[in-house]
């Protein structure tokens, strides 16, 4: 009897390992392995007859983690010390989509430029809604920076991922790049995995023969640190390169490290829960500028549904926001307060201008 229970039990096994290896062997087959720099397709939907900007004009830009829609006031994640992997069924991914829209194109917050990180295309956590469509309502470019037929881990699976940044704008767009950043994680993660880019966006000015160039980005989270130093690394090469040919240059979005002073305005509550990587004024080229804002967070941590009564448990941090080069005026940035509503970020606007020529 021992023996045919001990039989059984290791044919179970076998078919377990056998299954995970053809897991394995698929995923790495299917695997989202983009090319260092891809051309990017530019969705020309605007409504509005497209114009460009110009020397000396002020510029409005919003930056915003929409959280797929699915990280809203009542979400909690796995990654973050939380329990679920999904938090709404269709309806509340809906609502979440349609308040992320009202509050980007309401007219109290209407912007020139639009840089959304998280959104979602086709995916299962978000029941196939195509967000990118929705949200990009004027010219758009958009590029994956995650994209897995089936994200196996944990229990229930994340199941299918494609999700990426999105730059919108009723300004022209002349040509779009996806650019590849360091992917820190090693085979057979990197196969489920995120494989971070930089969203770059060329945009013509007036009377002029430079570009503006909006850098939208979303670096490494649940790495080690490398990965998010790297990355930096790389953004800080690209964006003086693009300087140094006469461009203006504005990068944006959620760096996963927080800018200078955030961990005194909100210091870290439980470092065995997700903490992010700190960001220096040493980072940036000579005479560019970090532009945040330290009077409103930009991020909850998602270790339970929202709860800004339960300080002892309610992680704040500051993590997006802009770098802008000694061409670009600032004007001024603040962290719009949505409340984490609709995601666990809160959108950031940015006003600048473009500094005509000496």
């Amino acid at each position: 009897m021992a023996k045919k229970i001990l039989k059984i039990v290791l044919i179970i096994l076998g078919v377990i390992l056998v299954l995970a290896a053809g897991l394995i062997i698929w995923l790495s087959v299917t695997e989202f392995n983009p090319a260092d720099v891809t051309d990017v397709n530019i969705e020309t939907n605007s409504k509005e007859d497209s114009s460009s900007p110009s020397l000396g004009q002020k510029l409005t830009i919003i930056s915003w983690n929409t959280g797929y829609a699915g990280l809203g006031k009542d979400a909690d994640f796995f990654m973050d010390g939380g329990k679920n992997v999904s938090s709404y069924d269709k309806d509340g991914v809906t609502a979440n989509l349609l308040g992320i829209y009202n509050q980007l194109y309401s007219d109290e917050n209407k912007a020139d430029i639009y840089m959304l990180q998280e959104v979602d295309l086709d995916s299962s956590r978000t029941y196939g809604i195509n967000a990118r469509e929705y949200l990009g309502i004027y010219n758009s470019t958009y590029a994956l920076n995650y994209s897995c037929s089936f994200v196996p881990y944990p229990l229930p699976p994340i199941g299918k991922v494609n999700s990426g940044v999105l730059t919108n704008t009723a300004y022209s767009i002349d040509s779009a790049d996806r650019i590849s950043l360091p992917c820190p994680f090693d085979w057979p993660v990197s196969t489920a995995n995120l494989k971070r880019c930089l969203l770059v966006s060329y945009l013509p000015i007036d009377c002029s023969d430079k570009k503006l160039v909006i850098v939208n980005l979303h670096l490494e989270a649940y790495d080690d640190g490398e990965g998010k130093i790297a990355q930096t690394k790389q953004l800080r090469e690209f964006i003086q390169s693009e300087y140094e040919k006469g461009n203006y240059v504005i990068a944006g979005g959620d760096f996963n490290q927080t800018f200078p002073g955030g961990l005194d305005k909100y210091p870290t509550l439980n470092p065995d829960l997700w903490t992010p990587g700190t960001i220096t004024e040493d980072i940036m080229p000579e005479g560019w500028k970090m532009a945040y804002d330290l009077n409103v967070p930009s991020c909850r941590l998602l270790n339970q549904p929202f709860n800004p009564e339960d300080a002892e448990h309610t992680q704040y941090y500051i993590i997006d926001g802009f770098i802008i080069s000694p061409n670009v005026e600032f004007i001024s940035v603040n962290t719009i307060d949505a409340g984490f509503e609709f995601s666990d970020h809160n959108p950031v606007q940015l006003k600048v201008r473009l500094a005509e020529a000496g």
